[in-house]
């Protein structure tokens, strides 16, 4: 079976120890925490109880996010960065969420390259001194800084693909893009969220229209994960829904567990063990 992960912005009404006990029940193998989500990132305990009460539950803190805009000043995102990879070490995750600036118009993909590579080479030597990595996720927004998988693939290969970087490959903004590659050896990291809602175009889809998956997915999730899998991908799928309409579900943990089942049946052929 796949293994699945919950984002915190799926339930980001829960404190960071619901969304573990949350998570055990539906058998994931963790979670990924966030400083978005309500009023700290562990609700007021330290990361070292945080990371045992997640053990506890059978889960491990995945990743916590997140840093923004990591490449617009990257030299003033250096104390963001090394706080929230000693948080991550006290919780005994390996790795931290790196999202690019929205920019005020778009970019041509050669600026967003030589952009990313700045803030990685700056960035490299603190995440190597804490032994975190740190994932990179291209949103596919028109005014992203950032889009595409296969440009920071093109910036790593430059960099020597040093093992502290890594790829969240999300499969909204991966839609939203059009991009086809698939990078499994480099992602850490599969975030999953569904639309359903037929009326808007797909370059017009914000992250209010991320909820779970289901039959009537437009993203073609099933198919992204056939890929990825196909590709050698083992990781963990971690359901990152922004939907107020997710949120506001009376049982969310039930229309998860619903939509794990949906994704299991549709990947069982390719999950099929060799006889």
């Amino acid at each position: 079976m796949l293994p699945f992960a919950l984002n915190h912005m799926t339930m980001p009404h829960l404190s960071a120890k619901a969304l573990c006990d949350v998570a055990g029940a539906l058998g994931c193998v963790g979670v990924e925490l966030r400083n978005d989500v309500g009023d700290t990132l562990f609700n007021g305990i330290s990361g070292s109880c945080m990371g045992a009460y997640a053990l506890l539950q059978r889960q491990r803190v995945l990743a916590l996010a997140e840093v923004t805009a990591f490449n617009a000043d990257p030299a003033d995102k250096i104390a963001d960065v090394l706080a929230l990879s000693q948080q991550a070490r006290a919780c005994g995750a390996d790795a931290i969420i790196l999202i690019p600036e929205m920019a005020r118009a778009p970019l041509d993909r050669a600026t967003q390259r030589d952009r990313l590579q700045n803030a990685l080479e700056i960035l490299q030597p603190i995440l190597e001194d804490e032994g975190i990595k740190g994932l990179i996720e291209p949103l596919g927004f028109a005014r992203s800084s950032l889009r595409f998988k296969e440009d920071v693939v093109r910036v790593l290969d430059n960099l020597g693909r040093p093992a502290c970087f890594g790829l969240v490959h999300d499969t909204f903004h991966h839609a939203l893009t059009g991009e086809t590659a698939i990078f499994a050896d480099l992602t850490d990291i599969v975030h999953i969220s569904g639309v359903a809602d037929p009326a808007p175009a797909i370059a017009d889809l914000t992250d209010a229209h991320r909820g779970l998956i289901d039959a009537d997915d437009r993203l073609d999730n099933i198919a992204q994960l056939k890929a990825l899998i196909a590709a050698g991908y083992t990781g963990p799928a971690s359901f990152e829904a922004f939907a107020p309409s997710t949120h506001a579900l009376n049982n969310p943990a039930a229309a998860v567990a619903g939509s794990i089942a949906f994704i299991n049946a549709a990947l069982a052929e390719v999950l099929q063990e060799p006889a």
